[in-house]
């Protein structure tokens, strides 16, 4: 069996795992995109999945524009289509918000995380080939959870009754994630994420942390691509004399100095970074 075959069983494990759970006010509404956009995202596993990883990007959960729509990590729908190359039919979940339907790739609002995180990545690498050769993204939580007001409600903030189930799942998914790829570091996109790959796999693989892009952050709306580079280079992730287009792996990155930060909490970002030119001199 593939590796893309085996993440695409493990999603659909998850999937049964998490689906069988049930929340409580304030949550009313709860949306698996494992299930109604399962086509799009085992598109996603299959293209770029299908290889050792050796650094994985992890998310917290879905946004309600983003991976709820087209069933792809940060998956602001233009990135997806547009540079991913990934489409494909969406249905409806089960019990659908009034204030935030699915669209599928006919959505027209942009998720600003999303777009931040694969904007920076085509930026810096220019096809998706060359990012996926040695990373990947994924979210911990497949989940979206939403108050009646349509207001949405991250994993953390849920009771610890049913925090303790939904992240004994997740926290399987992950550990099998991290094995089908050979993940050697796992960098968190926000504090939430970074702490659960620490509970999961802290003992056995670097952990990291980026700035989370999200807007309701006001680091992330001042300068986040520029914050998570210099991140990614405090990681070991991100190097000035690395060539353009190429994120360091972590045992390079070591041979070459790089401090062990495995336990550290800071932020990172997407974009690395540029081969040093020494300017010619005037004629």
């Amino acid at each position: 069996m593939s590796r893309a075959d085996r993440l695409c069983r493990a999603a659909r494990e998850l999937r049964a795992a998490v689906d069988a759970l049930s929340f409580s006010p304030p949550v009313s509404h709860v949306y698996d995109p494992l299930d109604y956009a399962w086509r799009p995202h085992r598109r996603y596993l299959q293209r770029y999945g299908n290889g050792p990883r050796p650094i994985v990007f992890l998310g917290m959960n879905p946004g309600p524009f983003g991976m709820a729509q087209t069933g792809v990590p940060f998956g602001e729908v233009a990135h997806v289509r547009d540079w991913l190359g990934i489409e494909a039919p969406v249905g409806h979940p089960a019990n659908e918000h009034p204030r935030r339907p699915v669209q599928g790739f006919a959505c027209r609002r942009s998720e600003v995380s999303g777009a931040r995180v694969w904007g920076a990545i085509a930026s810096a690498f220019g096809t998706p080939e060359r990012f996926f050769r040695d990373h990947f993204i994924a979210n911990y939580c497949p989940l979206v959870f939403m108050e009646e007001s349509g207001r949405n409600r991250t994993p953390d903030k849920l009771p610890a009754s049913e925090r303790a189930p939904l992240f004994a799942a997740c926290d399987r998914h992950l550990a099998r994630v991290a094995a089908i790829l050979e993940a050697r570091q796992v960098v968190g996109v926000g504090a939430f994420a970074a702490a659960r790959a620490r509970a999961v796999l802290g003992d056995r693989i670097e952990v990291g942390c980026i700035l989370h892009p999200s807007p309701a952050n006001p680091r992330a709306n001042r300068d986040w691509a520029g914050e998570v580079r210099r991140q990614l280079v405090g990681l070991g992730l991100c190097a000035d004399d690395g060539p353009q287009g190429r994120v360091r792996p972590p045992a390079a990155a070591k041979r070459r100095g790089a401090p062990d930060r495995g336990g550290a909490a800071a932020a990172p970002s997407l974009r690395p970074a540029r081969r040093s030119r020494t300017p010619r001199p005037r004629r």
